[in-house]
């Protein structure tokens, strides 16, 4: 929308609400239950006695604290550290409403009565990972740093303070548990070589006992001597001092023969227990290796017969490219929206079609099923693409060759992997997209339009709103993108030169290997810069993955001086073995304007299916310093997000006040809507129509950049054998350069010399004048290069 538009319901703040997050966080996990203000029933973690058991809650008939009490421990036989009456904020409309409280087992949940326990619960969050934050006397906050958001109201300041004691130790516990239970998740198995060394060990401390045993013996024997010789003293006429000061010895050696003694015993003691527990946990350690084993088995078996009905399926449904229809239903469907995945085509289904872009039929080669690496022909081909490109280079590429159709068992793959960093796994093509990872982050700049409009903007508050529209907006384009992007090579760049087209261009380059880093850099003559430098940590377990970027976005606008920071969500890839790919994005963002001390905190919903709300939900609120809310956000991360003007109203029950929002369709302003996907885009990776560009060569570009990256090239055009063997090259070829750079610094260090470790070329590493970090900022002279055609500094990295 235009900046007038905005500006338009831009209004005097009213008074500020008593507590932030407003309409209530967001719906449950799976399994898990949580935050989503009063929903009906079956909208828990779960239904039933099945959710009173899980939430810790009493079964029929528990006692637990009289309908007019405001809290206190379970009664007998609920096995609740506490439970009672709280007042929690549910929405704007009804505000503070009267909940029953059960917290049991690290989990606090609640429900709308004492007799609903039986069977409804209406929200759990687990202590473990919780923020426990008194807002005053009375009030105070519940967050787990994600979706969950509990704002909750005691009858008294005694009553608020018994409460949170028994959260603090409720949580204590809970955090001692799951690091108990994390650490005997990491470990291996015990192997033959592990229950040896017990053993030995074991032999060693009975040695030891032994040792000290004997020690024991020879000390009471000349303790005995002593005291008969200190007897023998005692009866010669010696003058008084004398038999004093030998009384005092004997007793001492009395009592050091008693101190030995209880030593031994003592060991004797521990040997005693060691070996006792010993069996215990060798007999505990084998059960769990027997189990892991059996649900290996299981879990190869299901891959296979997953795989078997996928060739079935595919053998039984797949059409020809020419059959009227086939192409464009399949679009529809996965551009359907919002709803439940299984809705969506199969990625791997495969559509025999032309595959080079914007091409001649003279120059193009068709692909068959037997012949999928392409023909001899195929050297002379890219040197023509290159060459037609060449001419017809102001012109963007709108398809790319069609994704094959690979079978690949992966289980055999993956199984080995489990428990472990996805950058430090090898992995074939075969679950690759052909673009790398700073072609992703360079896909940031989907939507730059909304920070050229936030540019014109006259009101921070307004120009939040856009800026948060842009951070959503981020992720639209990994709603159907399951694939994985290509790791890049220490010292791989890529830019984005679209000055004359869009006002901006953008420069990144991989500035650390272990643990991968890259840094982003994107200005624009509209009056904005963007930069960023993220690390990606990510985490295998087998039955999902986990991607954590961590690293500060920093976004400038060059007429205010205005100065935004924020940080990415957790991107979780689901059903990685078994069943349909999916991907779903969860967390909490906080933009923060460090010039006016403006704030919007963005929460990330995660899928539940026991959750009645949309899915892929993203709400928010935009707060001037004092904590005001001016505006509330609302939105999908990959449809579209809207804002609107919020307005001052009092709670129910005696509540703080509060804000309201008007929700009425008439009054929302949209700031972002997601461009449509390309045709055929479920062939294409689901690529966007920037992301179909990306890859496409250019002249004049670095040596080091992503587009001449040999085996991401070969992916594009189907040659994925050629493909895996040019990727396992490249990274043999960067192992040997790290061992070399090692090797210089050991040699280094030894000779007393001086070593300058690996520095980026375009970027310096030096600590942020803002958020006080150290990072990789632009030290700029890369387009000048570029204009040089001066590369004489790029490493040989391809």
């Amino acid at each position: 929308m235009a900046a007038t538009e905005l500006r338009g319901v831009v209004g005097p703040g009213p008074a500020a609400i008593a507590a932030p997050g407003g309409g209530g966080a967001g719906p449950p996990v799976v399994g898990g239950g949580g935050g989503r203000g009063d929903a009906g029933p079956g909208s828990g973690a779960a239904s039933g006695t099945v959710a009173a058991a899980a939430a810790g809650g009493p079964g029929p008939g528990a006692g637990g604290v009289a309908a007019g009490g405001s809290g206190g421990s379970g009664a007998g036989g609920s096995g609740s550290a506490r439970e009672g009456w709280l007042f929690k904020w549910t929405n704007y409309i009804k505000g503070y409403q009267r909940r029953w409280f059960v917290l049991s087992n690290g989990l606090l949940s609640y429900y709308r009565s004492k007799a609903e326990m039986r069977h409804t619960c209406r929200g759990t969050i687990n202590l473990a990972t919780a923020n426990i934050t008194v807002e005053d006397s009375c009030n105070f906050i519940i967050s787990n740093g994600g979706a969950q958001t509990y704002h909750l109201k005691a009858s008294s300041e005694v009553e608020r303070q018994r409460w949170v004691t028994a959260l603090e130790l409720a949580k204590a516990k809970a955090v001692m548990m799951l690091a108990e239970s994390d650490e005997s998740g990491d470990e291996e198995s015990v192997s033959q070589t592990d229950k040896t060394e017990l053993q030995n060990t074991l032999r060693t401390l009975s040695s030891k006992v032994e040792d000290l045993s004997t020690c024991n013996d020879l000390i009471a024997k000349h303790g005995t001597a002593l005291q008969r010789s200190l007897s023998e003293l005692e009866s010669l006429k010696l003058p008084a001092e004398s038999n004093e000061k030998i009384k005092q010895v004997n007793e001492r050696a009395t009592l050091f023969r008693i101190t030995s003694n209880a030593m031994i015993n003592a060991c004797r003691d521990f040997l005693m227990l060691a070996q006792t527990h010993s069996k215990k946990w060798q007999k505990s350690l084998q059960y769990e290796r027997d189990q892991r084993i059996r649900l290996e088995e299981t879990l190869e078996q299901l891959a296979k017969q997953h795989n078997h009905l996928e060739r079935a399926f595919r053998g039984a449904t797949v059409l020809p490219a020419n059959t009227p229809g086939s192409a464009g239903s399949g679009k529809d469907q996965c551009c359907s929206g919002k709803g439940d995945m299984s809705d969506e085509d199969d990625e791997n289904e495969f559509f025999d079609a032309p595959e080079i872009i914007t091409m001649p039929e003279n120059l193009g080669h068709k692909r068959t099923g037997s012949n999928i690496s392409g023909a001899s022909s195929d050297i002379s081909l890219d040197e023509q693409y290159k060459h037609q490109l060449e001419e017809t280079k102001k012109e963007k590429r709108t398809r790319i060759p069609y994704k094959p159709n690979y079978s690949l068992n992966l289980w055999s793959i993956m199984k080995n992997c489990i428990g472990k960093e996805l950058s430090k796994i090898p992995m074939p093509v075969n679950f690759n997209e052909p673009l790398s990872m700073l072609q992703r982050l360079t896909e940031d700049l989907e939507y730059h339009e909304l920070l050229d409009r936030a540019a014109k903007c006259e009101n921070s508050l307004e120009q939040l709103c856009y800026v948060a529209a842009f951070t959503v907006s981020s992720y639209s384009t990994t709603v159907f993108r399951t694939s994985k992007p290509f790791n890049p090579l220490l010292g791989e760049t890529f830019e984005l030169d679209r000055l004359e087209e869009n006002g901006y261009r953008s420069l990144c380059e991989q500035v650390s290997h272990h643990p991968p880093a890259a840094a982003h850099h994107a200005e624009s003559k509209n009056g904005w810069t963007l930069r960023q430098e993220i690390k990606i940590t990510s985490k295998f377990r087998g039955k999902y993955l986990s991607i954590m970027p961590l690293g500060t976005i920093h976004c400038i606008f060059h007429a205010t001086g205005h100065h935004y920071t924020w940080k990415k969500v957790t991107t979780t890839v689901h059903n990685i073995i078994v069943g349909k790919l999916w991907i779903d994005q969860s967390g909490e963002i906080d933009i923060v304007n460090h010039k006016t001390g403006d704030k919007c905190n963005l929460k990330f919903v995660p899928y539940s299916y026991f959750s009645r709300d949309i899915a892929r939900k993203v709400t928010g609120e935009v707060t001037d310093p004092s904590g005001k809310v001016h505006f509330a956000l609302l939105g999908t991360w990959d449809e579209k997000m809207e804002c609107f003007k919020v307005s001052p109203v009092l709670g129910e029950n005696g509540g703080d006040a509060r804000q309201r929002g008007h929700e009425a369709e008439e009054s929302r302003v949209m700031l972002w809507k997601r461009n449509p996907l390309p045709k055929n885009a479920e062939n294409m990776y689901y690529f966007s129509e920037l992301a179909l560009t990306l890859n496409a060569w250019e002249s004049s570009t670095a040596p080091t950049d992503s587009r001449l990256r040999p085996d991401q090239r070969l992916m594009e055009n189907g040659r994925w054998d050629e493909a895996n063997a040019e990727k396992q090259r490249l990274e043999e070829k960067q192992r040997l350069s790290r061992k070399k750079r090692e090797a210089e610094a050991m040699k280094a260090t030894e000779d007393g010399t001086p070593y300058d470790p690996y520095k980026a070329l375009w970027f310096e590493r030096k600590k942020d004048p803002v958020t006080r970090e150290l990072t990789h900022i632009y030290r700029g002279e890369y387009w000048e290069c570029k204009e040089k055609q001066d590369w004489s500094s790029c490493p040989d990295i391809f």
